[in-house]
């Protein structure tokens, strides 16, 4: 099977067509990096000095796509032009290639071409020096470092700092894409607010409203219409009063609508007075004391939702909320007769039992509800405890 070898870079074409020119301009004009009558010239004239030339050339073609197989195939095209004359353009092309291994090869080969063009530089220095005690020897360990270590160490150079840019566009982009991710997670999050915050507010009164709607369409009795008439306004009344803190939350201070205060646990009395006047039969139970504002928040809303669930769902009978702070915690409990309405009273959607989770899942807490026995008969129960911390007593319901 072939192998098909790497397609040159553009650059590395004009790289290479740019060494080649030259030192064929070189050539022509007869300029030699040294004189054919020196003994170590063991191929004189003109023309041996052209094959490491063009071999040379070559090489630069693989300078980027095959960066070590280029140095090596350099580096026997230079031992061979050190035997000619020599052409200056061979020895620049070398150091190029030099330079593009250390730049474009593997890691390891980036740091170890360095460390061993630093010994043989050190090594041409020293070795000619002692044994021909000539300081001229000396610049046998200079021209290996012009020609090998020079270009090895600044190609390194060029790397580390090539890697490093490398490495903080990395990091840029890890950390545009963390920002993004949160922002992500905060927009869905306060959407899920908004979501049971809107739910918890409007549910109530809407269902109040559709329930007794109903009973004014189906009923011919005047007084009871009238009696739906005033639950309906009162219940529109107070939604568009929710509605209204809602559209304050989402406005800043200089908008033509304050926000207003959310409501708390010392408000539970009203709710249940509401419920009352909705038609459902209520006893209330709190003993919760002090609490901070998020568990007081979710509390009143659990209540106010089950108290929605209640009135769409239960059948006749009693209602029951009770409140409770113990061990560092408050327990909400809400049950109602269960299983003896055919439908509805109100359709629902099933958002309220999942804001109720999502509220109790937010302050680390438990909720759970259900069909239960109980000794007045089967019942939906609701319970929600709330970790109240030990800071609490401070704190304002």
């Amino acid at each position: 099977m072939a192998v098909r070898l790497p397609r040159p870079r553009r650059f590395d074409v004009y790289v290479a067509l740019g060494g080649l020119l030259g030192g064929l301009l070189l050539w022509g004009v007869g300029l030699a990096t040294r004189p054919h009558t020196e003994a170590y010239v063991f191929l004189p004239g003109r023309w041996p000095v052209l094959l490491p030339l063009l071999v040379m050339a070559g090489c630069e073609l693989l300078r980027r796509t095959a960066p070590r197989a280029a140095l090596l195939t350099g580096t026997a095209a230079l031992v061979l032009d050190t035997v000619t004359q020599g052409n200056l353009v061979t020895v620049l092309m070398y150091t190029d290639l030099m330079y593009a291994a250390v730049l474009y090869g593997p890691p390891a080969s980036a740091h170890r071409i360095p460390r061993i063009t630093g010994l043989l530089s050190l090594a041409g220095a020293v070795v000619p020096f002692a044994l021909w005690r000539e300081p001229e020897a000396l610049l046998v360990g200079v021209v290996t470092g012009l020609v090998a270590f020079a270009p090895a160490s600044t190609g390194l150079i060029v790397r580390n700092h090539r890697d490093a840019a490398e490495a903080a566009r990395l990091r840029a982009e890890q950390t545009a894409l963390l920002a993004e991710m949160d922002r992500t997670q905060a927009v869905t999050a306060e959407r899920a607010r908004m979501a049971r915050e809107l739910h918890d507010m409007v549910a109530n009164h809407l269902s109040a409203i559709a329930i007794h709607s109903t009973a004014a369409l189906s009923l011919q009795d005047p007084k009871t219409s009238q009696e739906a008439l005033r639950v309906i306004r009162e219940n529109s009344v107070e939604g568009l009063a929710e509605m209204r803190r809602l559209i304050g939350i989402l406005r800043d201070s200089s908008g033509d609508t304050e926000p207003v205060a959310a409501p708390t646990l010392d408000g539970l009395g009203s709710l249940v007075e509401n419920a009352r006047a909705n038609g459902l039969d209520i006893t209330l139970d709190a003993a919760h004391g002090t609490v901070p504002a998020p568990v007081a928040l979710a509390a009143y809303r659990i209540v106010q939702e089950s108290l929605t669930n209640a009135l769409k769902h239960a059948g006749p009978g009693l209602v029951a909320v009770a409140l409770a702070r113990q061990d560092g915690a408050l327990t909400v409990s809400v049950t109602s007769p269960y299983g003896d309405r055919d439908q509805p009273g109100a359709p629902g959607s099933g958002a309220g039992l999942i804001g109720m989770r999502e509220r109790t899942a937010l302050l680390d807490g438990t909720f759970e509800a259900g069909p239960e026995d109980s000794p007045d008969g089967k019942v939906w129960a609701v319970r929600a405890t709330l970790p109240v911390p030990d800071t609490a007593e401070g704190d304002t319901a």
